[in-house]
This record gives C-alpha cells, structure tokens and sequence, in this order.
C-alpha cells in the first residue's frame, strides 16, 4: 500500500511505495516544484533533500530551471514547457496559486493538488496515483475552465513533467520502426537539448511507441537504474526528453501535436490522459518485469485469463471469402486444437477488394446466403468462439456510407480528400458518427452472437478538419477518446466479448488501447526473424499475455524468407500464439505437427502469459538468442533458444539462465535430467539446437 505524506512545515509531499519514493513541494510563489524520485526514503530521509537555501542566479542561468512539477509557459522560465495557455486577451504566461489538495488512502492511494491561476478563470489539477502492489506512479493534469467568457486555447498540456536524477550521463532506450518493421529497439546517448519523439498521425503509430526508459549508460539486462515513463493514449503523442548543460534531464509527455490548438469554453474540463512513471534498480529486465506486472493487474480488462489459440482467416483466403471456404478452414482448425477462429476481411458489403464496401457493415449476401448465422452456428458447433475482423474508423469512398454522408469524413474545405488504401477517415469525434458506430457494432455482436472483434484501422490521419464546429482541433483528442469510449461500450453491453486491437499491424499499441483490449496485434510482418527483432522491442514495456503472434506460410509473404515451422511455431509460442496460414493446403505432416505444438503450447502458455521475462540474449542478425519465463510461484520455467544463422561451425554454447532458486533443483521435462539451480544460473544448459540456420529449442523446466 502506498503512503502519502504531506508536511505543512516545507509544505511538501511524499508519495511511498514498497520500493521508490516521489516528493513535490510548493515554491514561496506557489509554483509545484521537483525535490525527489529514486529509491524509497521516508519523511525524515527527505528533509535532507528539500533545499535549504535561495540559489543564486544571474540572468541568464536559474539554478531551478527544469525543477518545475509541471513546466508551465511563463515568467523567467525557459524550460520546455509541458503546459502552454493562451488566456482571450492574448496573455499566454501562467501565475499558480495554490488552493488545496486531497489525498485518498484506499485502493492504493492517490493525491490531488488543486491551482488556480492569480488572475484568470484556469483551475489546475495534478493527479498522482499508485495503484496496489506497484512501483508505479500515474500522474495527469486536469485543466478546467471556470469563468463564463471566452474559451482558453490550450497550446500545451502534457499529462506530467519527470525530473530525472542527475548523473555524470545518460542514456535512452525507445523503440523506432515502420509498417513490418515496428517495435525495433534503440539505446544511445540523450542529446543536449530537446529531443521528442511522438506520432501525428492520430493513432500510436508504427514510428515511434510512447514510451522511453532512461539510465546513466551502465544499466545492464541485470543490473543498473531505470527510470522509465510510459503513456496511456492512443493518438496523437509527444515525448520530448530536455537535457542542459548543467546536467539537468526531464522527460515532459502527454496527447496532442504542434500546431493543434484545441479551446477550454467555460464550464469545460480538460483531462490528461496518465503518463505513468516508474523507478526500479535491476537493470532493463526488473524494469519490463515491473511494467509487465502493472499491465496485468491493472490495465488489462480481463488479467486473469488465459488468451486462447485462435486462427485468422486473412493469409488464406484474403478477399476470397465464402461460407463453404470458412466452414473448411473451421473445420482444420478445430482439429488443430484452435479455440477462436477469427474471419478477416471481405465478408460485408461489396467487399471483394479494397476498393470498396467500407462502412456498409451488413452480409454480402453473394458470399453469404443466410446470413453469418449459419457459419457462426457451425463454428460454436466445432466448440471453437468466433471472432469478426472489422474497420469501423474507415469508409471506401465507393460504399453506400460515404455516398449518404460525405461529411462525415475528416476533411477541410476547399482541400482534396487524400486517400491511403482507397480509405478515408470517419470523424469519431463527431456523436452522431460514434454513435452510428456503436449501434452498428453492438448490433453485429448481439445478433450474431459474435465472441471477438479484431478492431483494425488501416491509415493515419489526412486533412483533420471538421468544418461544422467551432473547434476543429478537438477531434484529435475526441476521436481517439471516442475509440475508447466505444470500446467500453461494447464490453459493457456484451461482458463475453474480446477485443484485438490493430493498426496495419502495431500502429496502436499503448497502455490506453490495452485497457479496453485484450490483446494486441504486434505487427503485420509474420516472419519468424524479423519477429524476434519485433517481439524483443514490445517486450521492454509490454506483457506476453497481450502480444498476438501468428504461425504462418513458407516463405514469407513480406520477406519471402523460408523458415522451418519448428522455428515459426517456437517464436510465435513467445506470446499469444495463432495460426495465420492456409492450412487447407498444409501437408498432414505439417498439420500433425501443428496440433503437437498447440496441445504443448496450451501446456506452458500459464507460465508464457502471466510469468515473469527474462531477456537472457537478445536477438541480433545472426549468433544465438534466447529468452525465458518463469511462473509466478516459481515452480516452472520455459526457455526459448534460437540461432539465427550458422556460422563457422561454432560450438553450441551454455544458456545461462535467470529468475531461478539457487538452492532448489530442476527437472528437464522432456529428457528427465535434473540441475542443481546454481549450476543453471552460473553455467547454463546446453540446449541442443538442431543443426543449420533457424534452428530453435523449448526447454520446459520444473522445479523439485
């Protein structure tokens, strides 16, 4: 349970957890300044770090500058602001006035301090939360206007400023990618000035992922502090890491972009969505493991369950579908083992392409005589869930939908629609089109009995206008909030309902999509190489028990690249693993297989899910990776081991392991031989991979 401490006497605050603390303060003119966040001190730890005495200062260097709680546009302070207003007469600067704060013990534990600005109608509030079991902080601002004149326009609003400790340097981890290329993992040095990563194109984005952990460039997987922050939003994004001279690093982060200027009317609250901070020594891996087990207990809907084996249609029929050619697929799959099986695209409208039919979310009845009933009934029969690829942000300019409501598109006037996939943007934004959108979806589910939705969006944002309202700028907050409010809608009304979030692959990943999802698809490039890659940058912040990984067909159809499904089926066991291919066309060899490796998987898939990872070796273009999981009790453990290619002849060498018991012995399930826990840890296994390239093993381990 967290604590929160506040003394009178420095008028400062002191939030505890188990294993970090986090302090604020006010300054003598009201303004929320920085002192702490690191390992847990208590009360009287911290009086030796709040200040003691004025700084001096010339006019040019503020001893202060980036200590503010919330950098705020304003004064003489230069900083990268996190909060930027500008008030109906033009004055843009920012005076706090403090009024109270609340603090609630329960669930946790949560602290609000209250602001107003000297002289205008803007109430602030910072909101600090820990939810039970964590390290984790949540922090937002709220903005509310509380006047009755003219709107605010709200240049800025970062959700929270984190001050990092100074060290002698510092170092950056985030990833960086494209489409089927996402999630790919970065280190380096934090560049003096301003540096920001973000997304403005509406979505999280294949490009970036907001997130970003910081450490003074001798962390390790094992050893070393990290201070990570993470956000919970799945739009438009900035981080902006700020590094001085003086040695001085904050990380700033929240919603919007530049250039979008979204207003405050009276009466209006504006919430920030959480960017969540979390402070932890252990190297990279106790980091991952940290937010993992945050994710699972409390922004995954449904954390306790087991996600099921499903297969996807697409890669085999594509556009081709038909009830005879679902049926078969059905069919194999439940001999599989497979628990869902999810049909993809082309099953509505005038859908035989991506030309047209978007938005039209009624039965092609072409390919589907009588409805989706019978197939969904024969599905249920196999005693597979069925599952339902939709796209409901998008129309085709070819549908009967566009063609009824042209405005109801993200566009501006006088400008040119542009179209990506022949797709354009419908305005969630806008009521009536999200509430079309929930009627639309609430009613496909319930009269199809439908138990998962595969929720695609396939571009980003173009010509985000809306020329019938006075504040066209919302719609990049309202949109995405929409998305999330239709979300909570859905499994509100239909609580056995499941829910894949997708982007043209991992364009939205993010802690604010999972907590309306149930998984996420990691990212539309299948092969089982570039999924190492892909996989090991997800996993930095993300759970296993979220991440969606397809067995598909040889070669690939991105790379063209030919894998044994031994090592498809290893890599894609890592997560959440599905079935992608056209297993029609399998061999009964292939398909034998596959059912082994399902029976196994479903086996050790508690341990992949809900255990602990551990980064053993990381991936790399050639040589040997591998990784592990250890369930929470510590009773078993699975190891994945890969070679990616061959080289020279090389000895296989020892896989040392990690997250074991030193003093206990394990049993190797598969040959019976039993190792002491130390000799695991310090030595290692040999894990007998197959000779050549792409070669794998599973070593499943329980202890005595």
């Amino acid at each position: 349970m967290a604590e929160i401490v506040f003394d009178e006497n420095t008028r400062s605050w002191l939030i505890r957890t188990a294993n970090t603390s986090y302090a604020l303060r006010l300054a003598e003119d009201d303004t929320p300044s920085h002192v702490y966040w690191g390992p847990a001190l208590t009360p009287d730890q911290l009086a030796d770090v709040l200040p003691r005495t004025k700084e001096r200062w010339d006019a040019f260097n503020d001893p202060n500058e980036g200590l503010d709680e919330l950098a705020a546009d304003g004064g003489t302070r230069y900083w990268t602001p996190a909060l930027q207003v500008r008030f109906a007469d033009g004055t843009r600067a920012l005076e706090w006035r403090y009024l109270d704060h609340d603090v609630d013990g329960t669930d946790g534990g949560e602290l609000r301090v209250h602001f107003r600005d000297r002289h205008y109608p803007l109430r602030i509030t910072l909101g600090y939360r820990v939810p039970p079991g964590t390290d984790v902080i949540e922090r937002w601002t709220e903005l509310t206007h509380d006047g009755t004149d003219d709107p605010i326009e709200v240049i800025r609003a970062d959700s929270a400023t984190w001050v990092v400790p100074v060290r002698p340097g510092y170092r950056v981890s985030h990833v960086t990618g494209r489409w089927a290329a996402e999630s790919q993992l970065l280190r380096e040095p934090v560049p003096h000035g301003e540096t920001t990563f973000g997304s403005r194109r509406g979505i999280t984005g294949h490009h970036a992922n907001p997130w970003v952990m910081l450490d003074d460039g001798e962390a390790t997987e094992r050893h070393g502090e990290v201070y990570s922050t993470a956000l919970a939003w799945s739009g438009s994004w900035r981080i902006t890491t700020t590094r001085s001279s003086t040695g001085r690093l904050t990380v700033t982060g929240g919603f919007g972009q530049d250039g979008v200027v979204p207003l405050l009317a009276p009466g209006e609250t504006l919430t920030t969505p959480v960017f969540a901070g979390l402070y932890t020594d252990g190297g990279f891996g106790a980091a991952s493991r940290a937010w993992h087990a945050y994710t699972l207990a409390h922004v995954l809907p449904h954390p306790g369950e087991l996600r099921p084996v499903l297969y996807n249609s697409w890669e085999a029929t594509g556009f081709d579908v038909t009830e005879a050619g679902q049926r078969e697929l059905a069919e194999k799959a439940a001999a599989l083992g497979v628990e869902l099986f999810v049909m993809d695209d082309g099953w509505f409208g005038a859908r035989s392409d991506d030309h047209a039919g978007l938005g039209d979310w009624h039965v092609n009845r072409d390919k589907f005589p009588d409805g989706l009933q019978p197939l969904v009934g024969e599905v249920h029969r196999l005693g597979l869930k069925f599952g339902l690829w939709v796209e409901p942000e998008m129309v085709n300019p070819d549908s009967d939908l566009y063609r009824a409501h042209p405005d109801w598109v993200l566009h501006h006037p006088h400008r040119t629609r542009s179209e990506l996939r022949r797709q354009l943007v419908l305005n969630f934004a806008r009521p009536d089109v999200a509430g079309w959108a929930f009627d639309t979806l609430d009613s496909l589910v319930g009269e199809h009995g439908i138990d998962f939705l595969k929720w695609d969006m396939n571009r980003p944002f173009s010509e985000a206008g809306w020329p019938a309202d006075g504040d066209p700028d919302r719609l990049w907050v309202e949109h995405a909030r929409a998305v999330h409010a239709i979300m909570d809608r859905l499994r509100a009304g239909h609580p056995g309902l499941r829910i894949e979030a997708c982007s043209g692959g991992g364009g939205r990943i993010d802690l604010g999509i999972m907590a309306r999802t149930d998984q996420v698809w990691t990212s539309d490039n299948t092969d089982a190489l570039d999924r190492l890659v892909i996989q090991h940058g997800y996993g930095q912040v993300y759970p296993a028990r979220a991440m969606a990984a397809w067995v598909t067909d040889d070669p690939n159809f991105v790379t063209r690249r030919s894998t044994p499904l031994r090592f498809r089926f290893h890599v894609a066991m890592a997560g959440v693993l599905g079935i992608g291919g056209d297993i029609v066309k399998w061999s009964e060899e292939d398909l034998r297989y596959a059912s082994e490796q399902i029976a196994l998987y479903k086996e050790i898939r508690p341990i992949v899910q809900h255990g602990r990872l551990h980064r053993l070796v990381p991936p790399a273009t050639d040589g040997v990776s591998a990784l592990q999981y250890v369930a929470d009790d510590g009773g078993r453990a699975v190891v994945f081991v890969f070679r990616q290619a061959a080289h020279f002849h090389t000895h296989e060498r020892p896989v040392r392991l990690d997250g074991l018991d030193p003093a206990a012995r394990y049993r190797e399930e598969d040959t019976g031989k039993v190792w002491h826990g130390a000799a695991l840890l310090a030595h290692g296994l040999f894990p007998g991979l197959p000779d050549g390239d792409f070669a794998s093993a599973l070593i499943r381990l329980t202890k005595l």
